[in-house]
């Protein structure tokens, strides 16, 4: 982990911009707006739409990526309703958890204990996410951008959906986990599989090609 200043943004307005950056401004505008305070996300602004807007930090990534601590990570995303209800308050709970200083192991048993005791709700059907801004950061591997959309959901096989199928735009991966090995610390945490699939433009209505370097 590294110190804490390293993930929060000194300019609350240019935290605002990015997280609203993440989707197209006819849904932005009218969103709630989440900052990365001290003690975890607080709310900026009062939407009235049901999406919130969010910058997304490298911990609230799936656990055991390498970049799981990354400060540099800026990942603007907007949450429809659905998401908004069943997974912002999963990233309350862990930035709670980070920002008090916790372990990466301590942030897993809290969302265990949390799920367990009826403290986090299921995933609501149709929960899907914007990732479209053009000036996120999301990893510093080569092509550290790219105009996506995630869709949350209950489907146990990726193949479902034809994802990683040769020429499918598809990708999925666990919402949790970075890998297939760390499946057996699953239990305890219900399933959620993340399908992103690449779009052309970014929010701004620009073309984003692959990546943006």
């Amino acid at each position: 982990m590294a110190p804490i200043e390293q993930y929060l943004m000194t300019d609350r307005g240019a935290e605002i911009a990015l997280a609203r950056s993440a989707a197209p401004e006819s849904i932005s505008r009218d969103a709630t707006i989440l900052v990365l305070g001290r003690k975890g996300y607080e709310k900026a602004v009062e939407g009235q739409n049901g999406f919130v807007c969010l910058v997304g930090r490298s911990w609230t990534g799936p656990f055991g990526w390498p970049e799981f601590w990354n400060p540099k990570v800026r990942a603007a995303d907007c949450l429809n309703p659905q998401a908004a209800r069943s997974i912002v308050p999963i990233f309350y709970l862990r930035a709670k958890m980070v920002m008090a200083g916790r372990s990466n192991a301590e942030v897993l048993s809290a969302l265990k204990a949390a799920y367990e005791h009826k403290q986090l709700p299921d995933l609501e059907n149709g929960a899907m996410e914007y990732m479209l801004s053009k000036s996120s950061y999301l990893t510093d591997e080569e092509g550290h951008n790219m105009a996506h959309l995630m869709f949350d959901t209950r489907v146990k096989d990726g193949k479902d959906w034809g994802s990683g199928a040769a020429g499918s735009p598809v990708m999925s991966g666990s919402f949790w986990f970075d890998s297939p090995q760390e499946q057996s610390q699953m239990k305890g945490l219900p399933p959620i599989l993340v399908f992103l699939v690449g779009v052309p433009n970014w929010s701004d209505g620009t073309p984003a090609g692959k990546h943006n370097h």
